[in-house]
């Protein structure tokens, strides 16, 4: 955990927020300004800063993301109509909170 990490005090429920889901590994939550009808954060409890700090032994963790991604699409109904999955990568690369973070965007149309 970093102590001024925004997303690590989310995860340890210092700041509340609505989980849609949690694991012993992850926690779902909507993001505060949305991109789309659904745009969900889906987040590593363990704090890794961003993908350019990512070590040996992460692989599985991150990969985790993926299934849940598609798990989470599924119960926001937009798994068939589409979806965005979206890492931002330092603040070039858009990233605003530094804590690893994918980002789960749709639901412009839905079939």
């Amino acid at each position: 955990m970093s102590d001024d990490c925004l997303f690590c005090k989310i995860v340890n429920r210092e700041i509340p927020s609505e989980f849609l889901y949690e694991d012993e590994d992850y926690v779902v939550f909507r993001d505060i300004n949305p991109a789309a009808p659904v745009h969900l954060l889906l987040v590593p409890k363990r704090h890794i800063r961003s993908i350019n700090d990512l070590e040996s032994g992460h692989e599985s963790l991150v990969g985790g993301l993926f299934p849940l991604a598609a798990d989470m699409a599924k119960k926001e109904g937009v798994n068939e109509s589409g979806y965005k999955l979206l890492f931002n990568v330092e603040k070039g690369g858009g990233q605003e909170i530094f804590h690893l973070h994918l980002h789960l965007i749709g639901g412009w149309r839905k079939k």
